[in-house]
């Protein structure tokens, strides 16, 4: 049922974008990546649903293999990014400046780039200067947006008090130096923050994994020692019928 949801949601997220603006940031886009995961987690839980109430060995085995592979991948995940720590921040770098080409071609990913820069106070993937790979804001004087060399609203300090965003508080903060504007707008970027982040929260981070692996540990131990069971009961079956046939 939650597999379902989240295949319903991406889909009506999917349709309620131009299809241009979704083709244009295809890789990075929540929608595709919801619906993706939703009908991958569907077809998983339904073999061991039905594999379970219909006492299906194959479906049972299917999923038991399934959940065997994607326990796997996690951990190797998990040991990967540990191991080439420096790679794995590559890879996020590049994901970010990716995402901050992309920022006005794709509302959802808009939306998630402002709350992660709101979250963690900081701006654009290195520094707030990324911003100008964007072609909105880019600073070179040839733009003729009038967004030119300014960072997105969720950039900027904002009070506690304030009850209206001023959504044109980053106008023309790429022109200014760090010190001058860092009283105006977060300076430091995402990449380090998040690293800082994860690095602070590494046992909640490792209570999270053993929560999404646990369920799966025991799904799989579960399915095996099922499928063992359908196969004592086959295994019996045609031991008595053999028996009632030929009682010497």
């Amino acid at each position: 049922m939650i597999s379902m949801v989240m295949v319903a949601v991406g889909v009506y997220a999917r349709l309620l974008k131009h299809a241009e603006a979704a083709m244009a940031c295809l890789a990075v886009d929540p929608a595709i990546l919801l619906i993706v995961v939703g009908v991958l987690t569907f077809l998983i839980t339904f073999c061991g649903c039905v594999g379970s109430l219909r006492e299906n060995i194959c479906l049972l085995q299917v999923f038991s293999v399934c959940l065997t592979i994607i326990f796997l991948l996690q951990l190797a995940v998990g040991v990967l990014g540990f191991v080439f720590s420096d790679e794995a921040r590559g890879k996020v770098s590049e994901l970010i400046n990716g995402a901050i080409v992309h920022y006005r071609d794709d509302l959802d990913l808009q939306n998630l780039i402002d709350f992660g820069q709101k979250e963690f106070s900081c701006c654009g993937g290195v520094s707030y200067k990324d911003w100008s790979q964007n072609m909105y804001f880019n600073c070179t004087a040839t733009n003729p947006s009038h967004e030119r060399c300014s960072v997105p609203f969720s950039c900027c300090l904002h009070d506690a008090d304030q009850a209206v965003i001023n959504t044109m508080c980053g106008h023309g903060m790429q022109a200014r130096g760090y010190l001058e504007a860092s009283a105006f707008i977060h300076t430091n970027g995402c990449i380090d923050k998040l690293v800082n982040w994860t690095h602070s929260n590494l046992f909640l981070l490792g209570g999270i994994t053993l929560g999404l692996a646990l369920p799966q540990l025991v799904g799989i131990i579960l399915a095996r020692l099922l499928i063992n069971q359908i196969r004592d009961q086959i295994k019996l079956q045609l031991y008595n019928q053999q028996h009632r046939a030929n009682p010497w």
